[in-house]
């Protein structure tokens, strides 16, 4: 049984808003993650070392472990690029709501 579509329209109304914000901050968080990322691989994070390196499989793993490191910057609080994303797009769907 779908109790959902029982319930008042402002309730309806005020779930559809935090799922999409939800959404939003999902994609806001990525795109910060994706920045992060090629932020750490411009710096040279995850190039192999020339003496000692982990050979073939190091370079073929690296650029999952700067991804890896990206998201965990973003889990942590990131630098703060996914909330200004977040308020741009929840101001460009929905105004000043």
């Amino acid at each position: 049984m779908d109790i959902s579509s029982s319930l008042p329209p402002a309730i309806q109304g005020e779930r559809a808003k935090a799922a999409r914000a939800e959404a939003l901050l999902e994609v806001a968080k990525a795109f910060e993650a994706s920045f992060l990322a090629e932020m750490l691989k411009a710096s040279g994070m995850g190039k192999s070392r020339s003496e000692f390196g982990g050979g073939a499989g190091e370079e073929a793993f690296s650029s999952m472990m700067v991804d890896e490191q990206a998201a965990l910057m973003v889990e942590r609080g990131g630098i703060g690029l996914s909330e200004s994303i977040f308020n741009s797009l929840w101001a460009r769907e929905f105004g000043n709501d």
